[in-house]
């Protein structure tokens, strides 16, 4: 069978290759890599994803079933992309700056 091309390939070989890089993965890098493993799951093309992936789950010393159940975990503690945590509210101008009158 001829391997397809995924249309995120270039996206998620970007993600990939920075979660390589990580020796201890933080609470995105888990969610991230779990995300990206669902989304090739089956899918009959980028076998250079799915070694690295397999890869990277050595490199934390975690099995698959672990990595999702730490990802769920995540996820129930409130985890959301992008957030940091922070109560941010408006365009983001900083208000420090300003001069008072």
């Amino acid at each position: 069978m001829k391997e397809q091309n995924h249309p995120l390939y270039s996206i998620d070989r970007d993600h990939i290759d920075r979660l390589l890089g990580k020796e201890k993965p933080e609470d995105g890098d888990i969610v991230d890599l779990a995300r990206l493993m669902l989304r090739y799951e089956g899918f009959p093309g980028a076998s250079d994803l799915h070694d690295d992936m397999r890869k990277t789950l050595k490199l934390w010393g975690l099995s698959r079933e672990t990595l999702n159940q730490k990802a769920r975990c995540i996820w129930d503690a409130g985890y959301r992309p992008g957030d940091k945590g922070e109560d941010v509210v408006g365009s983001g101008f900083d208000t420090k700056d300003a001069e008072t009158i």
